[in-house]
């Protein structure tokens, strides 16, 4: 078994409702069992403009698993598109994304997959998250605690909500 982090976001439709389906669907694979869910995150699309998009709910789960990285990425694109994903535009709208984060022991820079991911560090939606589950700044793989301190998070609101597999 592997620890693995998998980021989640939606800013089409119901935002949290479809967290929460994607969630349950990550519970429910095989040889896969989740160890935490942090709180939801509100905030704007990164790399497009003002007001031409909703902002985004996101939230990150920390999971136990015996899947492969590969076999576990495919799964997260299984979900993404029974729940409806459409990838017709570069940053588009979206109404659920799934990324792999992390993955215990893995490091991997291959087209269809790069460990950890290459864009988290420089994102606060994902790692402000990110140390609600490793209050210590340290994740599998990365120390990520610098960054954090690094970035702006003022745009990034930790919500009321949450997430809970009880």
């Amino acid at each position: 078994m592997s620890e693995a982090v998998i980021g989640l976001g939606s800013n089409l439709g119901e935002l949290d409702t479809q967290l929460l389906r994607a969630v349950e669907a990550l519970s429910r694979l095989p040889g896969t069992r989740i160890l935490g869910i942090s709180s939801i995150y509100e905030s704007p699309p990164e790399d497009e403009p003002a007001g031409e998009q909703q902002n985004y709910h996101n939230l990150a789960v920390r999971l136990e698993t015996a899947m492969s990285p590969m076999a576990l990425l495919g799964a997260c694109l299984g979900i993404e598109a029974a729940m409806g994903r459409v990838r017709a535009i570069r940053n588009g709208a979206r109404v659920i994304d799934l990324d792999l984060l992390l993955y215990e022991g893995v490091k991997s820079e291959s087209f269809e997959l790069s460990l950890p991911h290459p864009r988290m560090l420089h994102r606060a939606f994902v790692l402000l998250p990110l140390k609600e589950l490793y209050p210590s700044g340290r994740a599998p793989g990365t120390f990520f605690e610098p960054y954090l301190k690094e970035l702006d998070v003022s745009g990034c609101v930790r919500l009321e909500q949450r997430i809970s597999m009880d």
